[in-house]
């Protein structure tokens, strides 16, 4: 099990720990939460932690390069035109509205759906088939009604997108593989 790991204590309820994408271990805790039961927690995960780790040592040795400056930006572009119709195409079967939608180049997530209803993406989508971004622009929409991961929320997810569990699966296959090329 890794020795070390970072810890950010911040005004949240839960944990969670990410893997970097140059191997720290980092663990995001309530305010209150004691380092002792941060360190527990991090060893009962050891096995995830540890599985994780070797897959960004594997990926790590394969010989695609790290995104230029330049690909980024086309895929942002790509992802400004495409991305917003999505959610637009969407809102009305899910029956929300959002905000405004950001386009970034993210190591740590797909995307994802502010208090005040704004939406973030990442430009990365623009590399995964179109499923899949369906996927992601829905479960971010799907937040607007369910800031979670509850029993609700996927059933939401269900009633818009009956297979999106096929193209959750694709994004935890392969979708490292392209975040890990991130510069």
């Amino acid at each position: 099990m890794t020795e070390t790991f970072e810890i950010i204590h911040s005004k949240r309820k839960t944990v969670s720990i990410q893997i970097k994408s140059d191997g720290r271990v980092v663990v995001r805790a309530p305010l209150r939460m004691s380092r002792a039961d941060i360190t527990r927690l991090v060893e009962e995960k050891s096995g995830w932690i540890e599985k994780h780790l070797a897959e960004l040592r594997r990926q790590s040795g394969s010989a695609e390069p790290a995104f230029t400056a330049g690909q980024l930006r086309q895929l942002a572009e790509a992802a400004r035109q495409d991305l917003p119709r999505r959610a637009a195409r969407f809102s009305p079967l899910v029956g929300v509205s959002y905000g405004r939608i950001t386009i970034r180049a993210q190591k740590s997530r797909w995307g994802s759906c502010s208090s005040k209803g704004n939406l973030n993406f990442n430009c990365l989508l623009m590399l995964c088939p179109e499923e899949v971004r369906d996927y992601v622009v829905v479960h971010e929409l799907c937040h607007r009604k369910e800031m979670n991961h509850s029993d609700r929320f996927w059933q939401e997810l269900a009633r818009v997108l009956s297979d999106y569990e096929k193209q959750r699966k694709w994004l935890k296959t392969n979708g490292s593989a392209l975040i890990c090329r991130l510069p």
